[in-house]
């Protein structure tokens, strides 16, 4: 399954980080440290890619708050902020979350490498009244 960063200046080091964890991940930026870029685009990239090519995204920012908004503007995208690998595993398990958006000033390394390796490995439930409630919030995409 393929991975795709995205990020602004506030998650840029972690963005580096994950990728030495997973070097086939595909950076959609920023590719330079600059306190003055914006995310929206990045996270949108990511997210964008993630829902064509049917992988996952990484957004992250200071908070990962605007990060999870940007991304979830995706058609079929789901994007949930992440703090804990609980989340994380509740977020696949029962939203089949698409995105991942992490705080980086709120997490260490080694507790987000934790935290997007339970993304990624755990597996949507499937369960019926999990996948009614996804249909049903699908529903409304592109009616605004």
């Amino acid at each position: 399954m393929r991975i795709f960063l995205g990020t602004d200046h506030a998650g840029y080091e972690l963005k580096e980080h994950l990728k030495t964890v997973w070097p086939d991940a595909v950076d959609c930026g920023a590719h330079t440290y600059d306190a003055d870029d914006d995310y929206p685009s990045f996270c949108i990239d990511a997210a964008t890619r993630a829902v064509a090519e049917g992988g996952y995204a990484v957004v992250i920012g200071g908070s990962g708050n605007g990060e999870q908004i940007s991304a979830n503007k995706v058609p079929g995208a789901r994007a949930a902020l992440y703090w804990s690998k609980d989340i994380a595993r509740l977020a696949r398990e029962h939203n089949d979350a698409n995105v991942c958006s992490l705080g980086a000033r709120f997490l260490t390394n080694d507790e987000a490498v934790e935290i997007v390796r339970t993304f990624v490995e755990t597996p949507f439930s499937e369960d019926e009244r999990h996948v009614r409630r996804i249909a049903e919030i699908t529903s409304y995409e592109g009616r605004a």
